[in-house]
C-alpha cells in the first residue's frame, strides 16, 4: 500500500457475530483493510450498553485506542497489577506487546472507538494471566 482516503461512511460495516472465528460480537469497520494497509490493523468498534472486549493481551502486537463516542470502563495493566478506570470521549489509551486490556462500554447509546494495532494480528488475542505463568 502506497497511500489511501477514505471516508467512514465509504467502509462496510461488519457485524462480527456472523464471523466464528472472531469474537466478540460486535459491529466494526475494518478501515485498515478498507485503505489497504498492510502493516497496521485499524478498526472502527461499535458497541451496544453492556458489551465489552474482554481483557486479554497480544504477544507482539502494540495497540492504541480512541474513544470517539461513549463512556467505558477500561482494565489496563499486566496480570495482577491491572487498574480500573472510566474513560470517554476524545480519551487516548494504549498497550503494548502481552500487556492485558479490556473494556465495558457503559453508556446508554451507542458508544465508538477507534482501534490501531500494529503489527497486525489475525488472532483475538492471549489470556494475560497465562502470560504471567509462562514467566515464573
Amino acid at each position: 500500500m502506497e497511500h489511501g482516503v477514505t471516508h467512514i461512511e465509504d467502509v462496510r460495516v461488519t457485524d462480527l457475530s456472523e464471523v466464528a472465528e472472531i469474537p466478540p460480537d460486535h459491529d466494526i469497520r475494518a478501515v485498515g483493510d478498507a485503505l489497504g494497509v498492510e502493516e497496521t490493523n485499524a478498526n472502527v468498534w461499535y458497541f451496544e450498553p453492556g458489551d465489552e472486549i474482554g481483557y486479554h493481551a497480544h504477544a507482539d502486537q502494540e495497540e492504541l485506542y480512541y474513544v470517539i463516542e461513549g463512556e467505558f470502563s477500561l482494565k489496563l495493566g499486566r496480570s495482577g497489577e491491572t487498574e480500573t478506570t472510566a474513560v470517554g470521549p476524545g480519551t487516548f489509551f494504549a498497550a503494548g506487546p502481552e500487556v492485558g486490556h479490556g473494556y465495558r462500554y457503559t453508556g446508554d447509546d451507542v458508544g465508538i472507538v477507534l482501534a490501531i494495532g500494529a503489527p497486525p494480528v489475525e488472532n483475538p488475542g492471549l489470556d494475560p494471566h497465562d502470560l504471567d505463568d509462562a514467566g515464573e
